[in-house]
């Protein structure tokens, strides 16, 4: 250091070297850049400002370095049967050669480290001080070694030293050494499930359960079980750590934070060395790999998956030994072996030069087919830069390109347009060079040639037994370029611009051009033996004999025209292959397990993205799965909202269809010779149908409905159910008979209506081109899904939502009503419909519940659970019956919705109770009134806005008087003064609703003084003063014909309209108003002409008087018939209900009860529980309300409801459970 100190200060008084003109701060950096690397460090976080103050720093620096500690290795501790012979031992160990008799301190083998001295480069040492002198190295030794990880996948590093190495050792567990991990990221301890299972340790369920996803391959492993593991390190260390249970394969043991904070742990980050106290004892434990390096002997004892050789070959030139498992996968769904018969290697061996292993190296003849490109006139050309790649990448691609330039495919070109190549990995570490043709595909104009249909591929193999495929060996190369258009192709390279001869990938118009060439090639086979899907060709037979013809037949029409076949990809005369995702067999088709097995293994989607992926996944094999749209409805409204959201019915939804899949069906192929059935059906969410032969499913089919549909009527979801059927097979039944299956029973009623909507005859006219017969089949018979699978829905489904769901197996032997049915049963003499699946005994399809408070829970999960709406009792009663059974459901389900709380308050309305109650019929005219207001008229100009309405009871006589709706009730009572009292004296009775100025104290004192009594209806009940309601309607429609064009104008005719009213007949008299109460009628219009007098009339005025007592007997036996006939005629619809003084009621709220503006659309229809306070009559009673509610207490019986108290449905059964386990069990998930 002293000799780079004084170079540098000579350096500096050199006024005409490099340094001339430098800053101080120049000087500062140039002098810390020719330090050493850990001097420098110490530079870090010190602020320099002079290269004197760094000199003196580096000076500092270098003492600092020479007295620092420092390890290199050390020896762990072997244990010893006598403990004293070891600790004499350890004391003459040395930790750096592992010799023995002396100390790493004084080791000749002691590393030396070489420093710059002054002047001359001299050679110190210093020494270290053992810091790990007294420190137990813990290290297990046993030839016992536990090895239980079934996958390692080179666990074994490069030799880097510690630097990227993690904390790896050993423990003893039970004598027994395994692997352990201490893991810093780690937030529990971690024992493998594989270790416990071995070791037989006893386990624990974990108090709070958790999941993991990052340890095993795969979806998350729930932790659920904890376990002691009994953990010995070294000598002295011996503890029992508890560990959370886990399928992991990395190690047996991992520690975690929670062991390293109880040991309080030391960790040597540079040394990879983890130091705690042990009661007395200094404990070390040092990593696995070092203890190998020192012994000098490298194991590496791991298992090699893979598929590269590369990956095989680094592997065997490490571990300098080779054990293969060679594991044979199916490459299709073939029963045994897919070997090639013989019949087929012998024809085989006539067309070798069609199964070479690569083209041949010349470019393939020029056909009557050639890839056309042909360009949008005055597009401007494409000549995009080349993509940069490594160089390793580029050597790729040179090779490629070299490659392909050797076989004649592309060759070197001038043109003036060029796309970019690239490079994308495919299977077994090789490369693909795709051309990137999006550019010159924009301005291409495109083909419309038809790529064919799978659909209708695999409609043409009924009937057949023995297939064949065979896949072509780059078919797309195996077509020319048309001359003239390879510089269209160009494409460039970091090393050149070069153009296709061949059809490359990525052209636009090359599958058209393809399908072109294959369909023109394989005609005369087509429809007979062969159908063709790009380079995959698929031939086949009813027999094998045939078959080999028919083989024979295309392998020479493919020599002919020089198209070469990919060996290694072609199955030859099998019953049963894969072909475009589908399993083709003699049975029929079938899904592909690989695709099955990626959608079973798919985890939960946590995006938008992974919805689309799977749900396209799963569509691809719609077709197998019934009501598919409907099953996944969740799913698919997960992608429509504004961002993701996976719910409970989405996860419900994902599970119901991996099963569905996993267990989709064999579909038949088509006979067109057979009778076709189709089965339609429609829910509230979509519409499904299912086309079959001989019961056998061909196809299913299914569609979400929209919104707007899904509000249709059931019949018009089942009409369109049929429509959409029908047309989506339409090319299976067009002029076939077939039998058209639905359980909506109008259906049948289809082609015999006479009236429909527009929408129903454009259905309708469709399906007259169709020759079919309507069978009705009711829902239960509708299915084509065994019976089987709802039933193990159902009992996963409830083992899932109910805790203790197993132990009700226990309860069927000593149910009352199950024992005797369950003994019939176990005895294998089974009754009716009951069975025993799964230790459950059913009806049916139906699971029966045996008498304990799961009945309760159910009935009130139906009615007001989670997906319930408190629907009613007959719907309640029959989303049970559909999924259960036991005596008396219904009884039981109407016991638990009639004593539903939320629904007693939030349902309800006016109800048929009270008889019908006329008031007495009055003795005279004008006695007993009735009064009321008609609101809401236009203001006219002489501020008028409302009607005040009086009616005589007796003459039915009224007096329609114009008022303003703000007047008070003084100033009512002075209209009534001046309009009636003035004419027909003071009455003895006033009947009124309970209007604010008939309420008031004016009011009430005014008519307490005249002697007459006030009569007032019951709040919100104007059926009270029906007379006076009748009057207003009909006052209302005669004023409003009578005003026409003037509305504004109407109380200038008021006159005309009392007038008419009283002069008129009325249906409860039978006379007019005016007759009673002036005994004559007054003149009308045509009464104005003279008529000459009757002689010899003349009236005295005893008969006078006479007359006129007999009419007012006569009406007032006419209103007392009218009332009796009236009676008689809505009593027919009501039903007597009376109340006792204490009883407990629910009272209906009408809106008229509240106040302006605080009424709401959703406030509960009824309120309660209110004792009955006093009885009016059987139809108005007093209630108790609380005085915060400030409405009247006074209800009609109508408005009043008796209340159901809630209470236990089985009180016996709940009886036999503490309180705790019945509300956790039962109102609890209510």
């Amino acid at each position: 250091m002293r000799g780079y100190i004084k170079g540098v200060e000579l350096l500096e008084q050199d006024t005409t070297g490099c340094c001339a003109g430098e800053t101080d701060n120049q000087k500062v950096a140039r002098y810390i850049s020719g330090l050493r690397s850990s001097i420098q460090e110490r530079f870090g976080l010190q602020t320099v400002w002079t290269v004197q103050e760094a000199s003196s720093l580096a000076l500092k620096a270098e003492l600092m370095e020479k007295s620092t500690r420092s390890f290199s290795s050390f020896k762990r501790f072997t244990p010893q049967n006598n403990y004293e012979a070891a600790n004499e031992k350890e004391k003459n160990v040395c930790y750096r050669c592992q010799g023995q008799g002396h100390k790493s301190n004084v080791c000749p083998s002691r590393r030396t480290v070489a420093l710059l001295g002054e002047e001359e480069d001299e050679e110190q040492e210093f020494n270290e001080d053992d810091e790990y002198e007294g420190v137990e190295f813990a290290e297990e030794e046993s030839h016992e070694k536990i090895n239980i990880v079934l996958q390692r996948i080179l666990l074994s590093s490069k030799d880097e030293g510690q630097r990227k190495n993690l904390f790896r050792t050993h423990c003893s567990i039970q004598n027994k050494v395994c692997n352990v991990i201490v893991d810093n990221g780690s937030t529990e301890n971690l024992v493998s499930q594989k270790l416990v299972d071995f070791l037989k340790l006893p386990t624990k369920e974990h108090e709070n359960p958790y999941p993991l996803g990052w340890i095993k391959k795969g979806s998350q492993v729930r932790v659920t079980m904890t376990c002691k593991v009994p953990i010995s390190i070294g000598k002295h260390y011996k503890e029992e750590v508890i560990c959370d249970v886990l399928d992991m394969d990395v190690c047996h043991v991992l520690f975690g934070r929670p062991w390293q904070y109880d040991k309080d742990i030391t960790y040597r980050g540079r040394d990879n060395v983890i130091l705690f106290t042990w009661g007395i004892h200094k404990i070390a434990m040092a990593p696995v790999l070092d203890f190998d390096k020192s012994a000098g002997k490298k194991k590496t004892n791991f298992l090699v998956m893979t598929h590269s050789e590369k990956e095989l070959d680094e592997a065997f030139k490490e571990t300098k030994c080779l054990f293969p498992v060679v594991v044979k996968g199916l490459m299709s769904v073939v029963n045994g072996e897919a070997t090639t018969p013989e019949e087929v290697l012998e024809i085989l061996e006539d067309f070798k030069e069609l199964t070479a292993d690569e083209l041949p190296n010349y470019l393939p003849p020029m056909r009557d087919i050639q890839h056309h490109i042909d360009l949008i006139p005055g597009s401007s050309l494409p000549n995009l830069p080349h993509y940069r790649m490594s160089p390793k990448e580029n050597e790729i691609l040179r090779e490629q390109i070299e490659d392909l330039l050797k076989k004649g495919f592309i060759r070197e070109s001038m043109s003036p347009c060029a796309v970019p190549v690239l490079l994308v990995p495919k299977k077994g570490n090789q490369w693909r060079m795709c051309v990137d043709s999006r550019a010159i595909n924009k301005i291409t104009i495109k083909y419309r040639f038809p790529i064919p249909r799978l659909e209708d591929m695999l409609d043409e193999l009924a009937g057949s037994k023995i297939f064949s495929k065979i896949d072509l060996r780059s078919g797309y190369h195996q077509i020319r370029i048309r001359p003239g258009d390879e510089w269209k192709t160009a494409f460039k390279s970091k090393d050149g611009l070069y153009e296709w001869l061949v059809m490359p990938f990525g052209l636009s118009n090359a599958p058209s051009t393809f399908m072109r060439l294959m369909n023109q090639i394989l005609r005369p086979f087509s429809g007979s033996f062969v159908v063709v899907y790009f380079d995959d060709i698929l031939i086949y037979s009813k027999t094998k004999e045939e078959h080999l013809d028919h083989l024979k037949q295309v392998l020479q029409v493919l020599q002919e025209n020089q198209l070469y076949v990919n060996l290694k990809k072609c199955t030859f005369c099998t019953n049963k292959l894969v072909f475009l995702g589908f399993v083709v067999g003699e049975e029929g088709i079938q899904v592909d397990e690989e695709k099955v097995r990626a959608i079973r293994d798919w985890p939960a989607p946590k995006s938008v993205t992974e919805v689309r992926s799977f749900h396209g996944l799963t569509t691809f094999y719609r077709r197998f799965v019934r009501d598919f749209s409907t099953i996944t409805a969740p799913i698919t409204e997960c992608l429509k909202k504004g961002k993701f959201f996976w719910g409970s019915e989405q996860d419900k939804s994902f599970a119901l269809i991996k099963e569905k899949l996993c267990t989709a069906p064999v579909l038949a192929l088509p006979d067109f010779d057979k009778v076709f059935q189709v089965e339609c059906d429609a829910s509230g969410v979509g519409i499904g149908a299912v086309l079959s032969q001989e019961k056998r499913p061909v196809a299913f089919f299914s569609e979400k409905l929209s919104e707007a549909r899904q509000r249709w009527s059931t019949y018009d979801q089942e009409f369109y159910a049929v429509f959409r059927a029908l047309r989506q097979w339409e090319h299976y039944l067009i002029q076939r008979e077939f039998i058209l299956f639905t359980d909506h029973q109008a259906l049948k009623f289809l082609h015999s209506q006479k009236v429909i909507n527009k929408m129903h005859a454009r259905w309708v006219s469709f399906l007259q081109k169709f020759p079919f017969i309507i069978q009705h089949k009711s829902g239960t018979l509708n299915k084509v899904a065994d019976a089987l699978s709802r039933r193990a829905s159902l009992l996963i489904t409830l083992a899932h939502e109910i805790v203790g769901f197993e132990l009700l197996k226990e309860l069927y032997e000593s149910d009352a009503e199950f024992k005797e049915l369950w003994d019939k049963c176990n005895g294998k003499h089974p009754s009716a419909d009951f069975h025993i699946r799964d230790g459950f005994l059913f009806k049916g399809d139906r699971l029966c519940i045996p008498c304990s408070s799961l009945r309760e829970k159910l009935i009130r999960d139906l009615h007001g659970g989670g997906l319930s709406g408190h629907l009613g009792r007959d719907k309640t009663i029959a989303s049970l019956e559909e999924r259960y059974y036991w005596p008396h459901l219904r009884r039981d389900a109407g016991a638990i919705v009639k004593r539903c709380y939320i629904c007693q308050t939030s349902k309800g309305q006016s109800q048929n109770t009270g008889l019908y109650m006329p008031l007495p019929v009055p003795d005279d005219i004008w006695q007993d009134l009735s009064m009321d207001f008609v609101l809401g008229l236009p203001r006219t100009q002489r501020g008028v806005d409302s009607v005040f309405v009086v009616v005589d009871r007796f003459s039915k006589m009224t007096h329609f008087i114009a008022c303003k709706k703000t007047a008070d009730a003084s100033n009512i009572a002075k209209l009534f003064f001046r309009e009636v009292v003035r004419l027909h004296g003071v009455p003895k009775t006033i009947i009124s609703d309970r209007d604010t100025k008939f309420l008031s104290h004016f009011w009430i004192t005014l008519w307490r003084m005249f002697g007459t009594t006030l009569k007032r209806s019951s709040t919100a009940h104007p059926q009270t003063d029906g007379q006076t309601e009748v009057t207003n309607r009909t006052l209302g429609n005669m004023i409003r014909s009578v005003c026409g064009d003037r509305p504004k104008q109407w109380d200038l005719a008021l006159p005309q309209v009392e007038f008419a009213y009283n002069s008129a007949m009325h249906s409860a008299t039978g006379k007019s108003p005016f007759s009673l109460v002036y005994t004559s009628v007054p003149k009308h219009v045509v009464d104005l002409v003279k008529l000459p007098k009757c002689p010899g009339v003349s009236v005295s005025a005893e008969t006078m008087a006479e007359e006129i007592m007999a009419t007012k007997e006569a009406v007032k036996a006419k209103l007392e018939a009218t009332g009796q006939k009236n009676k008689v005629a809505a009593d027919k619809r009501r039903r007597v209900k009376v109340f006792k003084e204490g009883d407990e009621v629910m009272v209906f709220l009408r809106k008229e009860r509240f106040p302006v503006g605080t009424y709401r659309k959703l406030q509960p229809h009824k309120y309660g529980p209110f004792k009955v306070l006093r009885k009016i009559n059987d139809n108005a009673y007093v209630v108790d309300l609380p005085e915060n509610m400030n409405i009247s207490n006074t209800f009609n019986v109508a408005d009043i409801h008796e209340y159901h108290a809630d209470g236990v449905l089985y009180p016996e059964e709940n009886s036999r459970s503490s309180s705790s386990e019945v509300e956790e069990t039962d109102v609890g998930e209510v």
